[in-house]
């Protein structure tokens, strides 16, 4: 697989870069189209040679432009190819007309009979391009439904026709592609909602632009795929668990130690000096006889415990298992007073989604797009939509903290500090199992208490716990527990 630039970029970036290649640089249009072309073309003859039968189906615009480059190619390579255009392919303009009158000089589009993708082996997708914004329907949504139901492999040409280029989000349909070959940048929404379950392999080809294009134009976003293990220092030989820090983890409601227990247990696993659990009195044998090397205090039953430990703390981690009731909101608002630097998950989101608190201290928030919903006062749709700019409304909702990093779970986590994007690329499905965001949550103010910056220690925990969960899991999609995930860290702490 290839390894992919770590910049992502909008739509309206790309088409700067683009513009600036052409502009500046004097760089032919229709000389990158034909270049774009191209690579689909070697990704086909390379990835399927055995396949013959190509069926390209264009739509409008410049990704259309790309399909009829590819069928030219195929054509003059000797495949059989056949092309449906949606649209009338003389009102195409500029390149993209171009690239249609230099195919059909070799032969002529089908009529758009969806039977020919039973006489096909291929299909190549030139539906739509990265302009996208609005729901697919009509016809276009009939193709694409049988594309995805025909089960013959599909390259899609920059990205799947239905996938929103700026958010990840399918508009009701999009294509589920078996390889995504990507032009020039690549696109955000490529990373994070629902985009893994249709852009398949992503290959990347910037059409050999000169590197002082990129110079010019910021991306909007960086691409986690590797962990960056030059942030994980070797420890001397004369440590002691002293230099590590204290973390509180304040949480687990009556019935519920599985959730402090899990984020005590990653805690300790990635290396936090010490680790003090509160919880309620009735969590004490379950919680002491699980994770025996954290200490245990309780609070009363108005949620009240002993700060005699106070000075000796140096992060506060709350809200795994913690409930909504008073004595949750106690719990919360003691953690709080302490005025230590903060992670805040789970029902500590949901409790100060309704309840005024001020956090002055640094912090690190880690809600699922359920919780973030709730703080947003939106849907969760909402945020599924547009999870960049819900990670940015986010940071802003904390904006009285001294320094807030937030970390957007869901398939292709989002990391945001205020400065830049980070997307998480690691990861599978198995993960959407029970526990693990109080694993992720143990991981990060672990870190945090071993000295590292809090948009460090957030980077760090979200590529360190999915990588943990790929090598218990492999490829599989099924069967991961988050106490797996614990037992992995080791694997890939260094």
């Amino acid at each position: 697989m290839q390894n992919l630039p770590d910049k992502l970029y909008s739509v309206d970036s790309i088409v700067q870069l683009e513009q600036t290649a052409i502009k500046q640089f004097g760089i032919p249009a229709y000389e990158l189209m034909k270049s774009a072309g191209q690579a689909v073309f070697n990704i086909l003859i390379t990835r399927y040679s055995q396949h013959n039968k190509i069926l390209i189906l264009c739509g409008a615009g410049n990704n259309a432009g790309d399909g009829y480059v590819v069928a030219r190619l195929a054509k003059q390579a000797g495949l059989d190819v056949s092309v449906v255009s949606l649209i009338d392919p003389e009102s195409l303009k500029n390149e993209a007309l171009l690239a249609y009158n230099d195919w059909i000089e070799l032969s002529e589009n089908k009529t758009t009979d969806i039977s020919l993708l039973n006489d096909t082996d291929i299909v190549i997708d030139a539906l739509l391009g990265t302009g996208l914004k609005r729901d697919v329907t009509g016809e276009w949504a009939r193709w694409i439904k049988a594309v995805n139901g025909s089960g013959k492999p599909v390259v899609s040409i920059d990205i799947p026709s239905g996938l929103i280029a700026d958010t990840g989000a399918i508009a009701s349909v999009a294509i589920s592609a078996d390889i995504t070959v990507s032009f020039i940048g690549l696109k955000q929404g490529m990373f994070t909602a629902q985009a893994k379950d249709v852009c398949g392999e992503i290959i990347f080809n910037d059409l050999a632009l000169p590197a002082k294009v990129y110079s010019g134009v910021a991306s909007q976003a960086q691409l986690l795929s590797t962990i960056d293990y030059s942030m994980l220092p070797k420890r001397k030989a004369s440590s002691h668990k002293g230099r590590f820090g204290h973390v509180l983890i304040v949480g687990g409601n009556i019935g519920m130690p599985g959730a402090v227990i899990l984020a005590a247990r990653s805690a300790l696993r990635t290396g936090a000096g010490l680790v003090t659990i509160v919880t309620v009195e009735q969590n004490l044998d379950a919680i002491t006889s699980a994770v025996p090397e954290a200490m245990v205090l309780t609070c009363d039953k108005d949620g009240i415990f002993p700060e005699s430990f106070d000075s000796d703390v140096t992060h506060v981690a709350v809200g795994m298992g913690l409930g909504k009731d008073d004595r949750a909101l106690n719990m919360l608002k003691q953690s709080v007073q302490l005025n230590k630097p903060m992670l805040i998950d789970a029902d500590a989101l949901n409790l100060i989604a309704v309840n005024e608190l001020s956090i002055t201290t640094p912090l690190v928030i880690t809600p699922h797009p359920g919780e973030a919903a709730r703080l947003l006062l939106k849907a969760t749709i909402d945020v599924q939509s547009n999870r960049f700019e819900a990670v940015k409304v986010l940071h802003e909702r904390f904006e009285h903290s001294e320094a807030c990093t937030v970390i957007l779970k869901g398939s292709g986590t989002l990391i945001f500090d205020g400065q830049i994007i980070k997307v998480c690329s690691l990861g599978s499905a198995a993960m959407a199992a029970p526990g693990m965001g109080d694993v992720l949550s143990g991981i990060a103010v672990a870190l945090m208490a071993q000295g590292f910056a809090h948009n460090d220690a957030a980077t760090l925990a979200v590529c360190l716990h999915a990588s943990a969960a790929e090598y218990v899991i492999g490829s599989g999609t099924r069967g991961l527990l988050a106490s797996d995930v614990i037992e992995g860290l080791s694997k890939v702490l260094q």
